[in-house]
């Protein structure tokens, strides 16, 4: 068995024709959906990460704000931004790159974000309503995993998931997202005694530990879908996910490469969320 090919890129590139036609038809109202993003210091994949979201926010018609802040800005200086950023009509979403310099306090940043604005969904009230099933603006790389396993034509409900991984950014919501499609979730993480068994259990894997090439076919169930959201850069210079593809490929039903797996999908469902937030701040449904 050699797995079909989950490409996040096609299915990104579906979805963004559904964003850009929604965003044609509320500029006939006169309404531009607006995404502000904030970049303090230097780090080289914050700024390739930034220039993509910036593309994205052209290629759609959105409107497009990239502030650029030196690395010695201070918190409050920062927290000013935002809470400028906060009171624009103007402005639907703000995303302030992570990470931030080591004497700025992330959560108290993501804190002062507004809830109908955080288009990251890391605020604790987005984060909670995820938790109680209640309506959110979801993470983005999480929502864009569902996303492509919905897309393989499998029905998530009933199904074993299992999540190797639980950082608050991927592992934990993903298994909320999980469980609200009414699948069954097991996580494991660095402490599980028993990962390589419980891994092969599952109908659906989800791989987010950030170690290059650590899950080959020994954790893979034959026929599973298998989610590598991993991003490692190795010596060579190229990058690999999480999951060994070569390997896990021969025993999987269905897995997504890397590059072109699960990263094309988390600025496509960053742009859908700020669409989203647009729309519910001016009450269009």
């Amino acid at each position: 068995m050699t797995a079909a090919i989950i490409s996040g890129k096609q299915v990104s590139d579906d979805i963004r024709i559904g964003i850009a036609r929604e965003v044609a038809d509320l500029a006939e109202r006169g309404v531009k959906p607006g995404l502000a993003v904030v970049l303090v210091g230097e780090d080289p994949a914050s700024q390739v990460y930034v220039r993509n979201k910036e593309k994205s926010c052209i290629e759609l018609g959105f409107h497009s704000e990239v502030h650029r802040l030196d690395v010695a800005t201070t918190q409050q200086e920062l927290l000013a931004l935002v809470a400028d950023l906060n009171g624009r009509s103007d402005i639907d979403g703000i995303l302030v790159q992570l990470p931030l310099p080591k004497h700025i306090e992330e959560k108290a940043v993501i804190d002062a974000i507004s809830v109908e604005k955080d288009v990251d969904g890391f605020h604790p009230v987005n984060v909670g309503n995820l938790v109680i099933g209640d309506d959110s603006l979801l993470p983005c790389t999480p929502a864009g995993v569902i996303e492509l396993i919905k897309r393989t034509g499998t029905d998530i409900s009933g199904k074993h998931a299992v999540v190797i991984g639980r950082s608050n950014i991927v592992g934990k919501p993903v298994s909320l997202l999980l469980q609200r499609e009414n699948a069954t979730v097991t996580m494991c993480h660095s402490r599980t005694a028993n990962m390589a068994e419980l891994s092969r259990q599952a109908d659906i894997l989800v791989v987010a530990i950030g170690r290059a090439n650590f899950i080959d076919a020994s954790y893979v169930k034959p026929g599973a879908i298998v989610i590598d959201v991993g991003m490692n850069r190795l010596d060579t210079g190229k990058l690999a996910g999480d999951v060994d593809y070569e390997s896990a490929r021969q025993a999987a039903g269905f897995i997504t490469p890397v590059p072109g797996g699960v990263g094309p999908m988390t600025i496509t469902m960053l742009m859908s969320n700020t669409l989203i937030a647009a729309k519910r701040r001016r009450g269009l449904k």
